[in-house]
């Protein structure tokens, strides 16, 4: 992996703001370091080139984030959180900064169709696997912000879980869907609202009692995610890759992170998954296709020259949770989203 060619990068996208066109997120943050670290460092300069073309500038912040409950997912200010997480991240160490941010943004995952914590868990990755840089805290910064600036919870989220549950794989595929399947993802989330058994199915998994626990039950919700995108992702390509793109980030910011915080981490990663296929996949699933997918790095490859960010960020989750359950099935889902999408 070529730390510099990332570090320019993102020396690049910092110029950008977090979202372009309304409310689209700026995927290039994430693409980057996932074409970096799968050793795709050549192309990445290439990318940008044209993914750049179509971002807005940098948001300015005009007044200091003075009550930080107030302000959270108010997006007219986004230009504000991101200067109050550059000045956070000058003053103080990035996994110190982390530490007290994530427990105030974990309840609102849903934040930028749950982009916010996605950008975060890149970013931490970067930091934890490749050593701290100017350039990679800077991201870590705006990562934060865009979460706070559209923090957004998933409704129903804070109910009490059932100690006596079932696991995340069974809790999935007992999840109800919306009936008015029209309009975006704050649309869709405002609707759960008023589905009878959402309360009782987004309470239902077990919770975890154990730091262990919450690792094995996000590997485990990543897993069954990834094989339902291989049943639903016709649905829709895109936003249901964030069913397992979300869990992922949590997942791999936890290693970053006080133990005692694993345990709501899986809880939220798992409303933002449950919420993502309710809304999104359809009530019944076609049968996973049958596919050789090739090497994971076959795999990546293919995405890479697909180029779509989507399909680069789902192949990137999809090798972590081979690598974690030795599972071939999921390298097939960056394939199928390559062919969706």
């Amino acid at each position: 992996m070529d730390n510099g060619i990332l570090d320019e990068a993102y020396r690049r996208l910092h110029r950008t703001g977090p979202e372009f066109e309304g409310w689209l997120s700026n995927h290039g943050p994430m693409a980057v370091e996932a074409l970096v670290r799968h050793g795709h460092d050549r192309s990445v300069h290439r990318w940008l080139d044209d993914y750049l073309r179509g971002l807005d500038e940098l948001p300015r912040g005009q007044r200091r984030i003075e009550d930080w409950r107030e302000a959270l997912g108010d997006p007219k200010r986004a230009g504000d959180w991101l200067a109050h997480f550059d000045r956070e991240l000058r003053e103080h160490p990035w996994r110190e900064v982390l530490g007290t941010w994530w427990p105030r943004l974990l309840p609102g995952i849903a934040a930028g169709a749950t982009h916010g914590v996605i950008r975060v868990g890149h970013a931490v990755r970067a930091l934890r696997e490749d050593g701290s840089s100017p350039d990679r805290v800077t991201e870590l910064g705006q990562a934060l912000g865009y979460w706070a600036a559209r923090w957004q919870p998933v409704p129903g989220a804070d109910a009490p879980s059932r100690p006596d549950g079932p696991d995340v794989a069974t809790a999935l595929a007992g999840l109800p869907r919306i009936a008015d399947r029209t309009g975006g993802i704050r649309e869709r989330l405002a609707r759960l609202k008023d589905v009878p058994e959402w309360a009782q199915a987004v309470a239902a998994p077990r919770p975890a009692r154990t730091p262990a626990d919450a690792e094995r039950g996000l590997i485990a919700l990543v897993h069954q995610a990834t094989l339902d995108y291989l049943r639903y992702g016709h649905a829709n390509a895109v936003m249901l890759v964030h069913a397992v793109t979300a869990p992922t980030a949590v997942l791999r910011t936890l290693p970053a992170l006080d133990p005692a915080l694993w345990a709501p981490s899986l809880t939220a990663a798992w409303s933002a998954t449950a919420a993502v296929t309710a809304v999104y996949a359809p009530p019944h699933g076609t049968p996973m296709p049958v596919v050789t997918p090739g090497t994971p790095a076959e795999v990546f490859a293919r995405a890479a020259r697909h180029g779509d960010a989507h399909v680069v960020k789902l192949a990137d989750a999809v090798l972590d949770a081979h690598a974690a359950t030795g599972d071939e099935r999921v390298l097939a889902a960056a394939g199928y989203a390559g062919q969706l999408i």
